[in-house]
């Protein structure tokens, strides 16, 4: 296999890139891996079987303009972590470059490099209780590991990601410029959105009022973001690119949307969009079980809450996408963000009847 082909576009040896990494062993192929859709990732599989196999990443540099914020927060966090024994198998491994960097950077773009792990894997949703609870302790397990870590030293790598007030401005400002014909086949969803922001703008008002605490949050915690073992009871949590000081609502939020429901986010048919209770259940236990000790009466008191604000608040982005022309999601046809909007807007029902 042609190394330069597997990565299309790049002009790039990839061996020239992997050289520069403390590695051990030799390298035997590259393949890619995942289904992400911002950074490139390949697997770096060792010839040595005595040596760990790598996951090896270009860095999205036109989603993350701060890498080097990026990398200094990763960095940062995982040293956090791995330096408390209880919580150290929470992240990957980081691999520093020859020269003891995080990331290594040349005309190809921003490169960084793990240790793979093989034990484990990630689920798109839940699919059965167990899973569900294991997720929901994982990412417990991981506020408590960062609720001593300082939230002042992080850089915003996306500012404003949750905030709905944010989001909503966007959403008005795609009313007002957007196609006259997308707003006229969106109608139902407009007036939805209408009608439920100011419920979820106050959440929102309410959280930045200093009423709960801002807290180190990794703000991407879709249910294939944790690593998950048949066998152990705590995951790992993966893709740290987005951890920035938030509120655990949007961990918890996030989790529930898109792990407990059982259809994909872009489900056309929406008699086919439930949420599982008893998954619904078993994930919330396990994160009270794991974080119960270090969050305050109000975080908890809200935290119902958190499914609908997040479905909300991604059926925001996915209509806003949709009005502007799909300048942002990728989309396999011209009603995809609608559909998604709808989708997430019935989630969010869903999720209503739980606050």
């Amino acid at each position: 296999m042609c190394i330069r082909q597997i990565f299309g576009d790049l002009d790039v040896n990839v061996h020239d890139v992997i050289v520069n990494f403390q590695i051990q062993g030799r390298v035997h192929d590259i393949i890619p891996w995942g289904n992400g859709h911002i950074n490139d990732s390949y697997r770096v599989i060792n010839e040595d079987e005595m040596s760990p196999d790598y996951l090896l990443q270009r860095v999205n540099h036109l989603v993350f303009e701060n890498v080097d914020g990026l990398m200094q927060n990763l960095q940062k966090v995982t040293d956090h972590i791995q330096a408390k024994d209880e919580f150290q198998v929470l992240v990957l491994n980081i691999i520093p470059t020859k020269e003891g960097e995080a990331y290594f950077n040349n005309p190809s773009g921003f490169w960084r490099m793990f240790e793979f792990v093989s034990d484990k894997k990630t689920y798109d949703r839940a699919e059965n209780a167990e899973l569900a609870y294991k997720a929901g302790s994982t990412i417990g397990k991981f506020v408590v590991a960062l609720s001593d870590f300082p939230v002042d030293e992080l850089h915003l790598t996306i500012p404003d990601f949750h905030n709905i007030r944010f989001r909503i401005q966007q959403f008005e400002d795609a009313l007002e410029r957007g196609d006259s014909i997308r707003r006229e086949e969106a109608e139902e969803e407009i007036k939805k959105v209408q009608a439920l922001s100011k419920d979820y703008m106050d959440l929102y008002d309410f959280a930045i009022s200093g009423e709960i605490p801002l807290r180190v949050t990794h703000n991407d915690t879709k249910f294939n973001n944790v690593l998950l073992s048949d066998v152990e009871d705590m995951g790992m949590v993966i893709d740290l690119d987005t951890i920035m000081p938030g509120f655990v609502f949007f961990d918890v939020g996030d989790g529930l949307r898109s792990g407990v429901i059982e259809a994909d986010e872009d489900e056309s048919d929406l008699s086919k969009v439930i949420l599982n209770e008893a998954f619904y259940r078993a994930y919330m236990d396990g994160f009270l079980k794991a974080s119960k000790s270090i969050l305050t009466q109000k975080e908890i008191a809200i935290l119902p809450k958190s499914g609908s604000y997040m479905a909300f608040i991604m059926a925001v982005r996915f209509l806003t996408d949709f009005l502007n022309g799909d300048v942002y999601y990728k989309t396999e046809y011209q009603e995809h963000n609608l559909v998604r909007a709808r989708c997430q807007l019935k989630v969010c029902e869903l999720f209503q009847e739980y606050a």
